[in-house]
């Protein structure tokens, strides 16, 4: 999944385990921001990637 903010973007794969993939050029802070978000509502990402791509 690709994660977005104005100072760049980054992008975590979610199988089997939320792993960061690649980052350009969000920093630390953010950066540790949005991992905890991802591995919070991974169960709603999955669900929602699943629901999109099996339509």
């Amino acid at each position: 999944m690709h994660v977005q903010h104005a100072e760049g973007e980054a992008k975590f794969w979610i199988e089997p385990a939320v792993e960061l993939h690649a980052n350009y050029g969000v920093k630390p802070k953010r950066l540790a921001e949005a991992t905890t978000l991802v591995e919070e509502h991974v169960n709603e990402i999955r669900d929602a990637w699943t629901k999109h791509f099996a339509g």
